[in-house]
Parts: C-alpha cells; structure tokens; sequence
C-alpha cells in the first residue's frame, strides 16, 4: 500500500512539474506570439499618410478613456497634433510623426516638442508618438524633462490594447532602443 501511494505521489509531483513548465513555456510562446501580432499590424501605420496617424493615435487615446480628444495637427500646430484629457483630468499633449521604420526621431524634434507642449499647450503629460525608433539622445533628453515617448515597440503594444496609462511611467531613459528597422524594398 505504502508503495502505491509513494508511486502516486511520484507520478502526481512529475504531473504538476509538468504542467508548470508547459505552462511558463506557453505563457512565453503567447507573448512572442502577441509581439508578431503587433509588429504585423503595424505595417498599416507604415502606409498611413500623417493626418490618418494622428487620428489613430487619437482614437487610442480615446479606446484608453481620455476624453475631449481631438485632433489639432496641422500647419502652425506648435508640436499639438492631439489634445485630450487622460481619465485622470490631466492634460495631455501629444506630438505624432509618422516616419517610415527604417528613420529615428532626434533629440531635436524631441526638444522642440518640449518647447511647446507644456509652456503654450499647458501639458500635464506631454506624448510623443513614433512609427520608428528615438534616437539615444532623444530618449535621454526625455527622460531629464519628463517627456513620455511611444515608439515602434510600445506603439505595438498600446495598439494590442495595452492602456496608455501603462507607458506614462515608464523609464524611458533605459527602455526602448535605438535600432533602426531595415526599410522594406521590393
């Protein structure tokens, strides 16, 4: 009886291992696989002119619970392309640039961005949202003037149904890269 129960129990601990390491490799496996979903999703941003970007962003916004979200982008639009309010009342300002994948966005566009966005849009949270990667400095300078930036990877995400409110505290000084996508030919 005894070595019944002790072969049971074996093969009871050897089920449980089991199923735990199928478990921590599917987990693995669906994050991979959400990763894909995103990036190939993405390739519509790339064919999006710079006017239906920014309405994209903007309806994320709203998917996200901000409110009074609109789109301001335009000629003169000193760095506002969209305007809302997150659900917690504070302004948010949001800059877009549209670029093709294989481009970065610099510290200088992230610098004027930062000029703007609180000093004349009275931003609480100043966004700016990039179909491509920033650039090393720009991801530095950010982080020294509380900018939140969103770029290929995080657009990937946040477009999969991450909220937005997960990327405002993000430490952008050390997330993210700067490698550039190759650009699609053919």
């Amino acid at each position: 009886m005894a070595l019944v129960a002790a072969v049971a129990g074996a093969v009871v601990t050897g089920l449980v291992r089991t199923g735990r390491r199928e478990a921590r490799a599917e987990k693995v496996r669906l994050a991979e696989d959400a990763r894909r979903r995103a990036r190939r999703t993405l390739d519509t941003v790339w064919e999006m002119d710079d006017r239906e970007f920014e309405e994209y962003v903007a309806e994320l916004c709203r998917r996200d619970g901000c409110t009074e979200v609109r789109r301001v982008g335009g000629a003169g639009d000193l760095g506002a392309d969209v305007i809302g309010l997150l659900p917690d009342g504070r302004r948010l300002v949001v800059q877009c640039k549209r670029y093709a994948k294989h481009r970065t966005v610099g510290s200088r566009d992230i610098q004027t961005f930062n000029g703007t966005a609180r000093a004349h849009h009275g931003a609480d949270v100043p966004l700016f949202v990039a179909s491509c990667v920033f650039t090393a400095p720009a991801r530095k300078f950010a982080d020294t003037q509380r900018l939140t930036l969103i770029d290929v990877d995080l657009l990937g995400f946040w477009n999969s149904g991450t909220a937005l409110t997960s990327f405002l505290d993000l430490d952008i000084g050390r997330s993210g890269n700067n490698r550039k996508l190759p650009p699609d030919y053919g």
